[in-house]
This record gives C-alpha cells, sequence and structure tokens, in this order.
C-alpha cells in the first residue's frame, strides 16, 4: 500500500523544495508538480509533490492521520 502525506511548500529552488509535514521539515522534488507554489499544499510521496491540495483537503487528511496514529498507540497501549 502506498500512503501520500500532505505538506506545505516552505521554500522552492528550481525542483528543489522544503516542505514542512506536521512541524518536520523534509526535502522533495517538484518534477512532477511544476505549478506549485511557495505556500501551497502538495500530496507527497516518495520524496516528490505528485498533486497540489488546497489547504482545507490537507489539513483534514493530517488530522485524520493524527487520529488514526492515536487510535493505534491506544491499542498498543491495550495489548
Amino acid at each position: 500500500m502506498c500512503l501520500g502525506i500532505p505538506g506545505k511548500v516552505l521554500e522552492l529552488d528550481g525542483v528543489n523544495a522544503i516542505v514542512e509535514i506536521d512541524g518536520v521539515r523534509i526535502n522533495a522534488r517538484t518534477d512532477l508538480t511544476p505549478e506549485i507554489a511557495v505556500g501551497e499544499y502538495g500530496l507527497m510521496h516518495a520524496g516528490f509533490i505528485i498533486q497540489r491540495l488546497d489547504e482545507a483537503d490537507a489539513e483534514e487528511t493530517l488530522r485524520l492521520l493524527r487520529e488514526l496514529a492515536e487510535a493505534s498507540s491506544e491499542t498498543d497501549a491495550l495489548r
């Protein structure tokens, strides 16, 4: 299974970007989304921004991923 994670583009230098995902900054490539701009959200997969996202969709996806992580840790604690 593959999972794309939303991140906010903080910096761009050609096809290289700095993206923030839930407070963590990572390097990404924009080869597949040359139209993306600083301040926009993109769907990250395998070091590439594969799609632009609007802010509301990105924030909702991150919220759901946080809930999933929390539920998983609670389940682990019960074992």
